[in-house]
């Protein structure tokens, strides 16, 4: 009998869900028994865990029956809805959703900064924002150093952001666009081959920020534990598949050059440096995507702050993986061992 644990995968068929499997298996992450749950469409479908095909079952209240881990990526709604059911059966839930990110009685974790959070959880721990991830990995050991006072970002949001649908959209729309026929969307609110928008989410017609911004800013705080630091945000969707880019200026309270910044990051977990002025090679979504770690460059002084206290920078991160299923893997692989037994 294996004491490994059930884990529960919620949204098996969608993008994060098929980077749940791929990177549990990857990373070696034991698992007794892969329960693999979606609607009642998918139900009685297979999906492939380490050579086995694992039959999809329905997503119903009773579901969640002997399962020691469930790991959630179906939408807001599904998770307010199911986790506390999940939990109550005796589970911990990893979600990726934002439906309880800013719930002060969960803990919102990215691993690399604030994974002692985990311990403080009363049955659900949050993944955060993708946009916010691919920022606050590089950002921390910097904040941990000399801290960030204010910071500037600005998003180029890859299509994997909003879900599997959204990233068929883009290559039939991008086909479609080259054979010369009219493509309609479908998932996005305005052509998305060869175009970029503002993020697709609701804009709050008062501040005119969208809720992607709000999230960024609103999770920056709670995961730094710092409701002081300045934050403005603008994120855009782009014609790219997986990988998530950010233009990043940061203000510190003491002056900081570039060389500091690249001492922190050559030792900060989860970065990679990818730096290379003479050959004008910096981090692109094409290196990101598939990668564990988030990438950085283009590290320079903000000319626009004399004072020496700025620097600006260029991130590129996989959204399915550290945006989204690594993060979460990461998460459940340090819960409590008395949750693994």
């Amino acid at each position: 009998m294996s004491n490994d644990p059930v884990v529960a995968i919620v949204g098996v068929t969608g993008a994060v869900g098929a980077e749940f499997i791929a990177t549990m298996d990857k990373r070696g992450f034991r698992v007794g028994k892969l329960k693999a749950l979606a609607s009642a469409r998918s139900a009685g479908k297979t999906v492939s865990f380490r050579g086995q095909n694992v039959v999809i079952e329905e997503l119903t209240e009773r579901a969640f029956e002997g399962v020691d881990i469930a790991l959630f990526s179906a939408g807001g709604s599904i998770s307010k809805k199911f986790a506390p059911i999940a939990v109550k059966s005796g589970a911990v839930v990893v979600d990726n959703s934002s439906a309880f990110r800013m719930d002060p009685n969960v803990p919102l974790v990215i691993p690399e900064i604030n994974a002692n959070r985990i311990r403080d959880h009363k049955g659900i721990i949050a993944n955060p924002n993708c946009a916010a991830i691919t920022a606050l990995v590089p950002l921390w050991p910097i904040h941990q150093k000399n801290r960030i006072k204010r910071v500037i970002i600005s998003t180029y949001q890859a299509a994997s952001g909003a879900g599997a649908a959204a990233m068929d959209e883009l290559v039939e729309s991008t086909r479609a666009n080259l054979n010369g026929q009219v493509y309609t969307p479908k998932v996005m609110p305005h052509p998305y081959a060869f175009n970029l928008f503002n993020h697709n989410t609701a804009v709050d017609p008062e501040t005119g920020y969208n809720d992607e911004e709000t999230k960024v800013i609103k999770e920056t705080r709670k995961i730094f534990e710092d409701e002081n630091i300045a934050i403005g945000v603008t994120c855009v969707r782009v014609p790219v598949l997986r990988a998530h880019c950010e233009a990043i200026t940061f203000e510190c309270e003491k002056p900081i050059n570039e060389d500091q910044v690249r001492a922190i990051m050559a030792q900060a977990p989860g970065v990679k440096i990818v730096d290379d002025r003479v050959k004008n090679y910096f981090p692109m979504p094409i290196d990101a995507s598939g990668q564990d770690d988030v990438l950085v460059g283009r590290i320079r002084k903000d000319l626009s702050d004399p004072s020496g206290h700025s620097i600006s920078m260029f991130v590129a991160a996989d959204q399915l993986l550290k945006g989204a299923a690594l993060n979460a893997v990461q998460i459940a692989e340090l819960l409590p061992q008395r949750v693994m037994a």
